[in-house]
């Protein structure tokens, strides 16, 4: 039973006597961190007295005299200023784990007014291999799928991949004038993206070179007006203002002088390779070229047509190997060529509504608040992402009848999403939900996006191999009684789990560093640690010749004869609010907390109270059924982060 939800569902019922707006205080109703205060703690009354211009001990008293829970609670307890303590009474908490144990749910109920969501997630660019930077939205977004749908919403997932855009212009550009065909025959995706790389860097060494004296000037200015800034005489009222015009100058310089340092590293990249040189010195417009192949794409050039139906097909097929190993599947794979033909009609709708104007000779969108315009089609004729996405919405909301529409993408696009949503409601798509779940970036232990030695972006199939061979080392030294096969099963799913839950169980608005030591650690709070607990129960259930079917059919009662069963109970019990609280933000990391605190608490148990060596046969069977339900909800909340387990490791 969600006991949290319950209880605040008749805090709000008795505010009602004291305030009309009592949501805000209903939120303060939260479990405790210590015991000895009860299960629930609400502060609430501080806050409210204050509004009330009354003693909060006073409020209190008369708020508990109102509040309805004594089929539910012992008396509550007044404690300090006001805070109002809520013990579970033991043999309600008793009857509701036996009923947890025995449902096939586990005590998690579907909503009452489901809703259809669309989850937007991963959305690679194609002939592109995948790499380290796709792993966040990924996991993320396939996570909140099952979320959502476990509590029993209409979820639709998408893939919309990247498939129609610039890049595409720079392989063709690439395979026109660099492709080398042994390998394209042997392996297509790895020469596309290897042609890809190669029309970058060279695009990229003519604009540094255009730009270097450009940036050493703007360095040059700078620094000297960080010699004159410290020279500033800093008096006592100024000096504060003063520090921070210097912070921000030399945040300045510092950035100008990263970028000059990238721009000759570029540079230098290129002229000491013989082969770059010359290539670049013959492609000087490579950029301007690679442009014009994506032109030719979108005006239906028959080549350029023919190249990339035969490009697209083997690199989706690409992805699909390493959506297999995360055993995700989308129902939409819409990438945004799908979309084209719609895109002159998103801007005769914007002109029509009187949403869009031309400038410079861009159709765009202004957005009060915004600096830079919404752009929608380019001088040049040529449409944006910005198009595209537009037709998505358009699709999702007229087609799909989405009322949600989620895009799990890293937190360098809010201003993107923000501008997006804002046209679309303009365009009269206001009554979906649509939500930019953004999230960090992946570093490494320098601090900086997480990267090979050699300075390139890690491949997502590279690091799940690394992953699982990792595992294995761990797996070996700790399971000698599987077999080679059961072991190497176990390390797919443990090397596989901790890529997984590493990322998630971070805050998602937050970067992390990623760490091979922390991930793949049997202690602490990693997927391994849950994986081994759940093993360790199943361990108990088959030592003791258990038959879970039997024991979760026939009518046993649960017993909370110590501290550590009741604990136990409490915490089983807040597996539905812990399933409930993801989707509130939308936080899988709410989630893995959850089930790291419920296998440390499953181990104190297991440490002060004897399960197969119990002599009461009704208390041995009590926490059994404790032991069950424990493995259950560990199996089904790794399970919706994606995540596997293995009843033997």
């Amino acid at each position: 039973m969600n006991f949290l939800a319950e209880l605040r569902v008749r805090l709000r019922s008795a505010l009602l006597s004291f305030t009309d707006s009592p949501d805000a205080f209903v939120e303060m109703l939260k479990p405790t961190q210590d015991g000895r205060f009860g299960d629930f703690q609400a502060n609430c009354m501080m806050a409210l007295a204050k509004q009330r211009h009354q003693s909060p001990k006073d409020l209190a008293l008369e708020f508990v005299a109102k509040l309805n829970v004594a089929d539910l609670c012992e008396s509550p307890e007044i404690a300090g200023p006001g805070f109002i303590n809520l013990r579970i009474q033991t043999d309600k908490l008793a009857a509701e784990t036996q009923r947890l144990a025995c449902d096939e749910r586990l005590g998690v109920p579907r909503v009452d007014r489901p809703r259809s969501y669309i989850v937007d997630f991963s959305s690679p660019n194609v002939a592109k291999p995948m790499h380290v930077g796709h792993l966040r939205s990924t996991v993320i977004g396939n996570s909140l799928c099952r979320v959502l749908r476990f509590l029993g919403h209409r979820v639709q997932s998408d893939n919309h991949v990247g498939d129609w855009g610039t890049q595409f212009g720079m392989i063709l550009y690439g395979y026109k004038h660099f492709r080398d065909d042994t390998n394209y025959r042997q392996h297509p995706v790895a020469e596309l993206a290897r042609l890809y790389r190669l029309v970058n860097q060279l695009s990229d060494y003519h604009a540094c070179v255009a730009s270097l004296e450009n940036s050493k000037l703007q360095c040059h200015v700078q620094e000297r007006l960080w010699e004159a800034s410290r020279g500033e005489a800093i008096g006592k009222t100024q000096d504060q203002t003063v520090a921070r015009v210097q912070r921000k100058i030399k945040q300045d310089l510092d950035g100008l002088r990263r970028d000059l340092e990238s721009a000759q590293k570029k540079i230098e990249a290129v002229e000491s390779d013989p082969l770059l040189k010359s290539r670049a010195e013959t492609h000087p417009r490579i950029a301007e070229l690679s442009r014009r192949e994506t032109a030719l794409l979108h005006t239906g050039d028959v080549e350029n047509n023919r190249l990339w139906n035969e490009f697209v097909p083997k690199c989706l097929e690409s992805l699909d190997t390493i959506y297999q190993r995360f055993g995700i599947t989308f129902d939409h794979s819409l990438g945004e060529s799908w979309y084209n033909p719609m895109l002159a009609g998103i801007v005769e709708q914007l002109q029509q509504q009187g949403n869009s104007r031309v400038s410079e000779g861009a159709t765009c969108v202004f957005i009060d608040g915004y600096a830079a315009p919404f752009i929608v089609r380019k001088a040049d004729g040529a449409y944006t992402y910005a198009t595209t996405d537009l037709a998505t919405i358009q699709h999702r909301v007229d087609s799909l009848q989405a009322d949600c529409c989620l895009y799990i993408v890293d937190s360098r696009q809010s201003e993107h999403f923000q501008l997006l949503f804002a046209t679309a409601k303009r365009m009269g798509y206001d009554a979906t939900e649509l939500r930019h779940i953004s999230f960090g970036t992946v570093l490494g232990e320098d601090r900086r996006p997480y990267k090979t030695r050699s300075g390139d972006t890690i491949g997502l199939e590279s690091l799940l191999d690394e992953a699982i061979e990792n595992a294995r080392r761990i797996v070996d030294e700790n399971s000698s009684h599987l077999s080679d096969t059961e072991r190497a099963k176990v390390a797919e799913l443990v090397g596989m789990g901790a890529i997984i839950y590493v990322d998630l169980h971070h805050n998602r608005d937050s970067d992390y560093v990623f760490s091979w030591d922390k991930m793949l650690a049997t202690t602490g709070d990693t997927a391994t640690y849950i994986q081994y607990a759940y093993a360790r129960v199943c361990g108990i259930l088959r030592k003791g010749e258990v038959d879970v079917v039997r024991l979760r059919s026939e009518s046993h009662s649960v017993q909370l004869a110590t501290p550590q069963e009741r604990t136990l109970a409490l915490q089983l019990n807040r597996f539905a609010e812990a399933v409930s609280d993801v989707i509130v933000d939308y936080r899988p990391n709410l989630l893995t907390q959850y089930l790291y605190e419920t296998a440390n608490v499953f181990a104190r148990f297991y440490d002060q109270c004897g399960v197969l060596k119990e002599a009461d046969p009704s208390l041995r069977t009590s926490r059994l059924l404790l032991c069950d339900a424990t493995a259950r909800i560990m199996k089904q909340g790794l399970d919706l982060l994606g995540i596997d387990v293995a009843e033997q490791m």
